[in-house]
Formats: structure tokens, sequence, C-alpha cells
């Protein structure tokens, strides 16, 4: 199947996969989601051409691309390439139906509002999992010296200074962490702004890590006192030049955690062993997934089945792997127990997963999972990026053909996904949904017929 479009809402296509093949092979890791999101955002500041190289080509890259061209920043995707030039006219209003698709939609206000000084965007969008919080960067903005208009449904923000501003991205509770996306949208304010900023208490998560790291290369002045703090001298001109995106750790993550539900093992051939967080690591080794040294790349398996484990999701164990491992666990002798300490209501994935025969319930922020469960196929949909791909896990493992809708849903996220796994052994197709009820899509991946 060759596809030469991106999914849309209006899509009626389902994922049909037949389980019991153990997949085998080696596997190339997409350019990362989230930090390619936050380096678009970024890249608004740039006074010179800009490319960012290994993109994932997913739907959110089109949506930012979208909004870039629609407030004044050229933006074109070629391939593996997101190539931007210097405005020359500027628009400070994001469109409201691109600005809904996305997650990251304040932190793109913040590139608009640090180049033109105002801004008007609608409540983010993204997943369905819960509600997108942005307080903390409203306050990131009313810190840089913006007056703020909040509706139920709007924001309009407008800078009265340009002088350098103190930012504080503490916890929104003690178990949360530093917001990252506040971090990064502190950072891009301070980046223009006069004189030097400090953030107290920044994430300094992968995200926050490669936009410090193209800003400073580009001629902002950062430095980092350990966690507690980063100081930021902002300068009038940022130049342009060409950035590599890191590749997935969620993604690598997802398909190590394919490999081992089916009892394989795949090769990440440009994901080194380094690359994963190390807390992810401890979880996914407690689960018994090994992650060993492979040329430039990591061989992940799972050589006596998976365990249950208790863990929590933090910043560095990533929420986003969170239904994936808990569509694992099913297949662990035991009973495993997961604590969601990031986004508490996170668990879309459950009843999809029940559907499949699953012994696996949501108790307030804690997801228990009795197994080993017999997974037999179903029908079953999901409505953010990573209950599909927990779905998708589950047919793996089950015993029969599964249907699995909201392919729009998994794209957005993951840009060859399907591909992958058909090349690994993984018996799959995309076909029309005969019920035309899902909001489902057309997929780039070429998966078998």
């Amino acid at each position: 199947m060759n596809e030469n479009s991106l999914p849309s809402l209006t899509d009626t296509r389902a994922i049909r996969i037949t389980g019991g093949h153990r997949l085998e092979g080696t596997a190339s890791v997409q350019g990362s989601k989230n930090v390619a999101l936050h380096l678009y955002a970024a890249s608004v500041l740039a006074d010179e051409p800009l490319t960012l190289t290994g993109i994932p080509q997913i739907l959110d890259t089109q949506v930012c691309a979208e909004i870039l061209n629609r407030t004044g920043t050229p933006a074109a995707i070629a391939g593996d390439r997101f190539e931007t030039r210097p405005a020359a006219a500027w628009d400070s209003v994001i469109p409201d139906e691109a600005g809904r698709r996305i997650r990251t939609t304040a932190v793109m206000a913040a590139g608009v509002l640090a180049r033109v000084g105002r801004v008007r965007f609608p409540l983010p969008g993204g997943d369905a999992f819960c509600h997108r919080r942005i307080d903390r960067h409203l306050a990131a903005m009313e810190a840089a010296g913006a007056r703020m208009d909040v509706t139920g449904t709007h924001v309009e923000a407008r800078l009265t200074g340009r002088g350098p501003a103190r930012f504080t991205t503490d916890a929104m509770t003690e178990k949360w962490g530093p917001s990252l996306g506040a971090t990064v949208t502190a950072m891009l304010l301070a980046a223009r702004a006069r004189g030097t900023s400090t953030i107290l208490h920044p994430n300094t998560e992968p995200e926050v890590a490669a936009t410090a790291s193209m800003l400073a290369d580009r001629g902002v002045g950062i430095t980092w006192d350990g966690t507690n703090a980063v100081h930021i001298t902002g300068t009038d001109h940022i130049a342009g030049g060409t950035v590599r995106v890191p590749p997935d750790r969620l993604e690598a993550a997802t398909l190590a955690l394919a490999a081992g539900i089916t009892g394989g093992s795949v090769h990440l051939e440009n994901f080194p062993t380094t690359a994963f967080p190390a807390a992810l690591a401890a979880v996914l080794a407690d689960a018994g997934i090994e992650l060993l040294p492979a040329g430039d790349g990591t061989l992940a398996r799972c050589p006596d089945g998976p365990r249950p484990v208790h863990a929590a999701t933090t910043s560095a164990t990533c929420t986003d792997v969170q239904p994936q491992l808990t569509a694992f666990l099913t297949q662990a002798p035991g009973t495993s127990r997961i604590e969601e300490r990031i986004y508490t209501s996170r668990a879309t994935h459950v009843d999809g997963l029940r559907a499949f025969g699953a012994a696996v319930t949501a108790g307030g922020p804690t997801i228990t999972v009795h197994g080993p469960s017999p997974l037999t196929a179903a029908c079953a949909a999901g409505q953010d990026i990573r209950a599909v791909a927990a779905l998708v896990l589950a047919a793996l493992a089950a015993t029969g053909t599964s249907t699995i809708h909201g392919i729009y849903h998994l794209h957005r996220g993951y840009d060859r996904l399907l591909d992958t796994l058909a090349s690994l052994g993984a018996e799959i197709t995309v076909v029309q949904d005969p019920k035309g009820t899902s909001a489902t899509g057309r997929p780039r991946p070429r998966a078998r017929r």
C-alpha cells in the first residue's frame, strides 16, 4: 500500500492485526516528536534561515508548519527536513483549528509573543486523555511582562516591556515536577529579552536540553546552575543554520515493548542504550526487557518473559510510555501497579485492553494489572496517540485478527510505526472501516496486504 497523504479526522480507516507473530529484525527510530515540536516553536526566533533535519513526518509536524506560515514565518517540509525563513510580516493570531490540534500551542504562542510583542491563541488540544493545563505558561508570559486576557477559549497576551525576567516553573503538585512546556515557554521569551533572565527550578528533560542547545549555538547566552536555575542572556539576533532532531525515546520504548510482548527481539540501529533515560531503562529492566549495546544501537528483547512491576511515572520514566507498558504487563505473571503522576486521569487505554481480555483496572491515578491474561482478538478504539499504540501491542500478542480504530491519533505521534512493525514480521493491513464511524485516517506506512 503506497500512501501519499496524512490522515484526517474525517477518514474512515482502521488497522487490522493478526496476532501471534514474533517480531524480529532491525528498525530505525524516527526523530523525536516531542523534541521536534519544541524546536518548531523555537525556530520562530531565528533571524536567518533555519533547517531542522531528521524530523518525524507526522501530522503534528504539518500542523506546526501551518501555524508558522499563518503567523508569518515561512515554513516548508521537504522529506525529513523542516525549513524556515525569517518572517517578512507578522500575524499575531494563531488560528483556532490548528492551535486546537496540538498540545504545544502555548509554546508556539510564546515564540510569536517574543517576536511580535503580542499574540492571541486558542486553548491547546492534542490528546484527549486530560485537560491541558497552561497556568505555568501564562505565569511565564506574565513574568516576561505580558498583560493577559484569558477567557474560556482563548488567551491574548501583550508585552509591556522587553527587560529580563525571573521565571519559575515550580510543580503544579508536588508529584508532577517542573513543567517541561513552561520551561521552554520561558526560555523562548528570555531569548529575545534584554539582559539576563533566570528560570528557577527548570525542567531538564531532553526537549528542554535540545531547545537550550539550539538557542545557545545560535547566539543566546545560556548558563545552567544544576537543576536549580538556568540563566539566559537575550539577544537581538539569533542565527540560523542546521539542527538535527534526536531519535525518539518514546518510539524506541514502544518498539522494545512490542518485541517483548511477542517474545521477539529488535535491533534499534540508531538508538544507543545511553539514549534511554536511566529511570525508564530501570523500569523496563524490572519488567524483563533487556537493552543491550549493539553497534551504534540497542538490542531489545525479553528472554525470560514479562515480569510484574510496581512503578510510578515521572518526568524521567515517561508518562508517554505508560499505556504501552500497561499492555505489555498484561502478559506478566502476578500483579503490576503503575501510579500515573503526570496525568492522573491517563487511563483511556484501559477499556480497550479489557476488550482483549486483559485484567486491568484504573482507580484514581493507579492502574492495576493482573496477569498473565490470554488475549483474544478484539475490536477496540483509542482516542490518543499512546492509547492506540497500547492497543496495537495488545493485538500483536492476541490470538486471532483484531481491528483497531484511531489511526489518525497514531499518526500524530508515529511516522512509520505500522510499516516498521510489518517489516519486523507483524501481519498488519490498513482497511476501510465498513461502519464508517471512527476518526481514522490514511497512514504513511506501507503495511502488509
